[in-house]
């Protein structure tokens, strides 16, 4: 199935993950015009002749990943991505929907201009469905309502510096001034938690990644979350950390949850995978912000995501060109920080759960069911189920690979898991009924704007 994929068709398997289930079972289902019609589990169904049947017998199909945060820097910094390599490369990873950071785009997504012009780069370019958020910078709280009225799903800010110049980074007198703008119109403030603060480091060797280490520690996160946890509970708007490496800030947020503080966490990949023991120096490529952390630390945030202290797991994609990450000095200070892994993110994260005894159903809540609700996009993205988009994954979870460089669909193929096996291969990505990965890389691009709809989670 590409261009010429029929209207109207079924699908099944032995092998169906159903929403809430831990486990695949037995299940088909039917497909009109891009959306599931029905769900029958266990028997066979009645198919009138001639509708076609997809039939995957033992492999497994999954919803497709939902991925709310990758940044794609078109336009402005396409050289180091675009929403054409980026959505392919997300396809190849069984992602069906992402949603697209504020920066490192120029302009950076602060007004509903810079909206309008991001919107208009992606256009017929996307494989997947996708959608942006918006930025929150000093002095631009006047534009957040008319970017949600334009379709932003949300925002989000930094309390240190982003790295980039169009898009500065926020204190809490600006965050004062937008949350409760944010909180009113309903959608979700996104922060990217860290406050510098002098550190006392026993390395001094930019090349070595203990150097690195020390001068993020955990305490910069943590402070960052508890403040803003407070503004949280003061505004009632909805705050997210992002990107979380400090375990050290598991107990802050699960008790300002307890309370009913509207605050979330995500963590991503790298974080699941990696530890800092295995960084090797001078491997500026592994340089992300915050950091990857000790194998200690890894292990409690795996605890945290079980628990729910962590509602979800997303790419947290930032490439680069290659030559920004310093390989021949291999000085961390100054290389540029972000990990290259959309295309991976799914076999990664199902490598380390097998390890951890985790099962397919928790894979999919956590990089579909939640993100979706994250997003309010419940009602047609995350599940297997009657009336939703026909996104769905077919996914060989006992196929072992290992990644090599010329399978890097990423603008760039400088990425930390080239070298790495990893289990569970994508063998199809669907979205709304079209196999966007049926033609390989030449497919026609089919992917949809989704909007926000406040409230609606």
């Amino acid at each position: 199935m590409s261009e010429a994929a029929p209207s109207h068709f079924w699908v099944r398997s032995q092998r169906v993950l159903l929403p809430m289930a831990l486990e695949p079972k037995p299940a088909s289902f039917e497909v009109v015009d891009g959306r599931i019609r029905q769900v029958v589990v266990a028997a066979s169904p009645k198919i009138p002749d001639g509708v076609p049947v997809l039939e995957f017998r033992d492999q497994v199909v999954m919803p497709g990943l939902v991925d709310t945060h990758a940044h794609i820097n078109e336009p402005g910094r396409t050289e180091w991505e675009g929403f054409e390599t980026a959505t392919r490369a997300a396809a190849a990873g069984g992602i069906t929907t992402v949603i697209d950071m504020p920066l490192n785009s120029i302009p950076a997504t602060t007004t509903l201009e810079a909206l309008r012009v991001k919107a208009k780069a992606a256009e017929g370019k996307c494989r997947i469905d996708y959608g942006f958020w918006g930025g929150v910078v000093p002095g631009n709280s006047a534009e957040l309502k008319p970017m949600v009225g334009a379709g932003a799903f949300g925002f989000k800010c930094f309390l240190c510096p982003s790295g980039v110049d169009e898009f500065q980074h926020v204190g809490e007198a600006d965050l004062r001034l937008a949350m409760p703008i944010l909180a009113s119109l309903g959608v979700p403030l996104l922060v990217h938690a860290e406050l510098e603060s002098p550190v006392d480091s026993h390395e001094n060797d930019p090349r070595r990644y203990r150097t690195f280490l020390e001068s993020r520690p955990q305490s910069w996160e943590v402070e960052a979350i508890r403040l803003v946890i407070r503004l949280a509970a003061e505004t009632g708007c909805r705050t997210h950390i992002v990107h979380l490496s400090a375990a050290d800030a598991l107990e802050d947020i699960a008790a300002a949850r307890a309370r009913g503080v509207p605050i979330t966490a995500e963590t991503c990949p790298h974080y699941l995978a990696f530890t800092a023991e295995e960084v090797p120096d001078g491997a500026t490529h592994f340089k992300c912000c915050p950091p990857i952390r000790d194998s200690g630390n890894r292990e409690r945030l795996w605890k945290g995501l079980a628990r729910r202290e962590i509602e979800f797991v997303v790419s947290d994609h930032s490439p680069c060109t290659p030559d920004l990450k310093l390989r021949e000095s291999g000085d961390f200070a100054k290389a540029w920080g972000g990990i290259a892994g959309l295309q991976f993110g799914l076999p990664v994260v199902w490598t380390e759960m097998r390890r951890r005894g985790h099962s397919l159903g928790e894979l999919s809540q956590w990089m579909s069911a939640r993100t979706a609700a994250f997003l309010g996009l419940s009602h047609s993205k995350g599940t297997i189920a009657p009336g939703m988009d026909a996104d769905f994954v077919v996914f060989d979870p006992d196929a072992a690979f290992d990644v090599k460089e010329d399978q890097v669909l990423h603008r760039h193929r400088l990425t930390p898991y080239a070298g790495r096996q990893l289990q569970g291969r994508v063998l199809k990505t669907f979205v709304r009924g079209v196999d966007v990965l049926g033609r390989g890389t030449d497919s026609q691009p089919r992917g949809r704007r989704l909007n926000t709809r406040p409230n609606q989670e």
